[in-house]
């Protein structure tokens, strides 16, 4: 790449990382008009998020040998083909029961966005500017939560919910140009790269048998899940239950995404001096002790629209110091393995949150109750999975100790 390229190209796979998020935040003040358009519920329209959530679960998983094996441009350009006319399904859909359909797919085509991002940045960046790469584009998709959610409320209120996906289908027309014309191609196809099922099942079995990835990777997909609550059920509490405008939303949702932002800064203040085993268990800790005063003082009704608001705030504020640390534990144990690794634990995170999603539309009783109750839910059973998860990890490391010693007398 010339000096001029490297913005230019960070700005792509910044854009690429971000439409996943965005169609995920853009669409949720539009919930309550999408459910009386479609004369459907609340709690059916959650279940379109559900979807969306499995698709970026499944889609990881297969573009990640799919980038290898053909290059990264062939399966970007059909992956955002896909998303794109996904799109516009999403935006025509005369049903509830078709617009979880379109979810699905636009899931299916715009996760290899995220999966690309990372792969591109690794093939065209020189290695002592790797880590800063990486930094931009976690900044871009941090931010991505205090925007979209802002620009889908004004969007709904003066064109309509329909209007939501098709800003994201020109959004990601406007990308596919830039990834086609200005990216570079990157890694190569690779022929001898099989795809059959049986390797790639192979790659993903020696990690999971690692007991170090299997915990963290756990503790990660289901206590970091607990936001995926807080999606799921944060349009209806707000607007249905607070009477809160589409509008009001977008800045609630904004202003509760610096929880998610802040932290992740005090996280390099915090490895200075800790380890990310004290620093994770601690933090898991904190928001146990703040889930459970946020359900019970939501069940008891001690909090009004504002209380609840602080109170997420703090519980919040966790999630971007547990997610980092959970990644770097997940992957410490591999270098071979690390791609495997990496599609796996992002499997984990969209699967829990998937399931999370559909447990808050299913326990729906127009309070607050079930979306609190699933996010302190999910950090309780994140701890619990910690604390037995930590003694396998000690006990097959004194087991490693034990063996060693006596390979090296039997020699």
């Amino acid at each position: 790449m010339t000096r001029q390229q490297p913005f230019v190209v960070i700005l792509i796979l910044g854009a690429l990382s971000t439409i996943s998020p965005f169609s995920i935040d853009m669409y949720l003040p539009g919930f309550p008009a999408i459910a009386k358009d479609l004369h459907t519920s609340i709690s059916q329209v959650q279940l379109s998020l559900t979807a969306y959530l499995v698709g970026i679960s499944v889609g990881q998983l297969l573009y990640g040998p799919l980038l290898d094996r053909f290059g990264r441009k062939v399966p970007l350009y059909g992956g955002l083909a896909l998303y794109l006319l996904a799109s516009i399904g999403c935006a025509l859909t005369p049903s509830i029961e078709t617009l979880i359909a379109m979810r699905l797919l636009q899931a299916l085509g715009g996760c290899v966005g995220l999966v690309a991002a990372q792969a591109l940045v690794r093939d065209l960046f020189p290695v002592s500017q790797i880590a800063q790469a990486f930094s931009l584009l976690t900044l871009v998709i941090a931010v991505s939560p205090m925007i979209a959610p802002t620009v889908g409320g004004y969007a709904t209120v003066a064109f309509g919910w329909h209007s939501i996906f098709i800003i994201l289908a020109i959004i990601t027309a406007l990308i596919l140009v830039g990834v086609y014309f200005v990216l570079p191609d990157g890694k190569q196809a690779d022929p001898s790269l099989s795809l059959r099922p049986k390797a790639v099942l192979g790659s993903f079995f020696t990690v999971l048998r690692q007991p170090q990835f299997l915990t963290y990777a756990l503790v990660g997909g289901i206590a970091t899940s607990a936001p995926f609550a807080y999606l799921a059920g944060s349009s209806d509490v707000f607007m249905n239950i607070y009477h809160a405008s589409a509008q009001e939303y977008g800045w609630i949702f904004a202003f509760l995404a610096i929880a998610l932002i802040a932290p992740t800064q005090l996280n390099q203040f915090f490895l200075k001096r800790f380890s990310s085993e004290q620093i994770i268990r601690t933090t898991l800790l904190y928001q146990s002790v703040v889930g459970s005063l946020m359900v019970v003082g939501t069940w008891a009704g001690w909090y009004g629209q504002f209380g609840l608001i602080a109170m997420l705030f703090l519980f919040l504020a966790g999630q971007g110091i547990t997610s980092p640390n959970a990644s770097a534990l997940s992957l410490a144990p591999f270098t071979r393995h690390a791609g495997s690794a990496a599609a796996l634990m992002g499997s984990f995170r969209m699967g829990f949150g998937a399931c999370v999603s559909a447990a808050v539309s299913m326990l729906h009783n127009n309070t607050a109750v079930p979306m609190v109750g699933v996010m302190m839910i999910c950090v309780v059973s994140g701890l619990v999975i910690l604390l037995f998860g930590q003694r396998a990890i000690q006990h097959e490391r004194e087991q490693t100790q034990i063996d060693e010693p006596m390979t090296e007398v039997m020699l």
